[in-house]
């Protein structure tokens, strides 16, 4: 894992999980690239921006959102490419039980900046 990759992905997790604490659909969508494809918490697939922003706001509007991150690896795929995953936590401050999902980015460098250009969050329970 290179330092430059790891402080690339904090960055942006730092933001995601801003953002996520006021449910704040067009500040996350600005996270991902123009192209993203997005598999979050239902089956269907969301793509760009829009399609990242109407996840976002099709959300109930919890109270007190937050999201932590764990176990987070990040690699280097090339000069313009970096890969990660992570474990996520997310606390609803009651409004239902806390969880977690996999979660894994592929984030793109794109107009001079870094942009998640492949979101996707899956269940850690054993489907196999």
């Amino acid at each position: 894992m290179s330092n430059e990759a790891d402080t690339i992905v904090s960055a942006i997790i730092a933001k995601w999980c801003a953002d996520f604490a006021t449910l704040d659909a067009a500040a996350l969508s600005s996270l991902y690239s123009r192209n993203a494809f997005f598999f979050g918490s239902n089956p269907k697939l969301y793509q760009g921006r829009d399609g990242v922003a109407d996840y976002f706001n099709g959300l109930p509007r919890w109270r007190k959102p937050s999201a932590v991150f764990s176990e987070v690896k990040a690699a280097q795929a090339g000069p313009d490419l970096i890969n990660m995953a992570a474990i996520v936590w997310f606390d609803l401050a009651g409004e239902r039980p806390e969880f977690s999902v996999k979660m894994s980015w592929i984030i793109l460098r794109e107009d001079g900046d870094w942009k998640i250009v492949h979101h996707h969050a899956s269940s850690r329970a054993p489907l196999i």
